[in-house]
């Protein structure tokens, strides 16, 4: 790492574009954070002004960006490592690390002072306590430290559709606590798949991911404890105040897929896997992004079967 951090020393900077400082707010991410804040916004049982939900939920996008901001500062030196994201702004020497430090901190202070003052404090304090978890929690704590970093680091990600619940009802409830927990319980196995064909970046990076420190065997062993678990939590779901039979269905379906998914997995040699690159491994990656924002877009359109009058059953 100390070669990592030369390097980023040494390199002569270029002058940031304004595509970099939107690279710094990891748009992939914040488009999961918009969405699943916005479906805690529209399902909660209190209606909330559209110009008040927009504003509330750029301010959720913001405090995401801040995050990845902040994320990217920290990480700098084992990100110039990996492939996967050696690319970014500041290991690539577009913007420098102290930029990006300042740069998130600022969005920070601007998202959470604002959600408050356009919907209210509950909402801005779990905004806070988001950004606060994933900067030093998960990001400055956890993800060197232990193999536990996804599943204990994935609470970060996991509270947008509790804000958005907040920021209609001003508090926090059984439901919203239940749209937490299928992301909570869903991040392990998305981020284990993506691990077990990019365990080398984070073998070079020195990341404990549980590939590393367990083995492949392992982490296809626990992709499917936590899917099991997973999959009953999210067919519940549809049997609380925010389900019904569409969200039921999509979820009968949707955990179908990701069970069968995850036990071809455990299934799996080394020998099989390499064989044909990780084919499988990276399927199941692409199934596991399709999964939650399918689960969510199934909450959405239930809420708006009820909306319409026409009853959760």
């Amino acid at each position: 790492m100390s070669d990592a951090t030369q390097q980023i020393g040494t390199t002569e900077p270029n002058e940031a574009q304004f595509g970099d400082y939107v690279a710094l707010l990891k748009p992939r991410v914040m488009s999961l954070v918009v969405f699943t804040a916005a479906v805690g916004v529209f399902v909660a049982p209190v209606a909330v002004h559209p110009f008040i939900a927009l504003v509330a939920i750029l301010f959720i996008a913001l405090g995401g960006g801040a995050s990845g901001a902040l994320n990217m500062w920290y990480d700098h030196d084992i990100d110039l490592i990996m492939k996967r994201t050696a690319k970014r702004p500041v290991p690539a020497g577009r913007v420098q690390p102290g930029e990006a430090l300042s740069f998130g901190l600022w969005l920070s202070f601007i998202s959470v002072v604002m959600l408050g003052l356009v919907a209210n404090w509950m909402a801005a304090a779990i905004l806070a306590f988001t950004i606060f978890f994933y900067v030093v929690i998960y990001t400055i704590w956890l993800k060197r430290w232990t193999p536990q970093n996804i599943v204990i680091g994935g609470a970060a990600g996991a509270f947008p559709p509790m804000i958005g619940w907040a920021v209609a009802t001003g508090s926090v409830s059984v439901e919203s606590v239940l749209m937490f927990c299928l992301i909570f319980m869903w991040t392990p196995p998305h981020f284990w798949a993506l691990a077990l064909f990019m365990n080398e970046d984070y073998s070079k990076a020195g990341v404990p991911m549980l590939t590393v420190t367990h083995g492949r065997r392992e982490t296809r062993k626990q992709i499917l404890i936590y899917t099991v678990l997973l999959a009953p939590l999210a067919v519940g779901t549809a049997f609380t105040s925010i389900g019904g039979w569409i969200y039921l269905a999509a979820a009968l379906v949707l955990n179908a897929r990701f069970l069968l998914g995850a036990w071809r997995l455990w299934q799996r040699d080394e020998v099989q896997a390499e064989a044909d690159k990780y084919a499988a491994e990276k399927k199941f990656f692409r199934l596991s992004l399709s999964y939650l924002f399918l689960h969510f877009g199934a909450l959405l359109l239930q809420a708006i079967w009820v909306k319409l009058g026409m009853g959760a059953w």
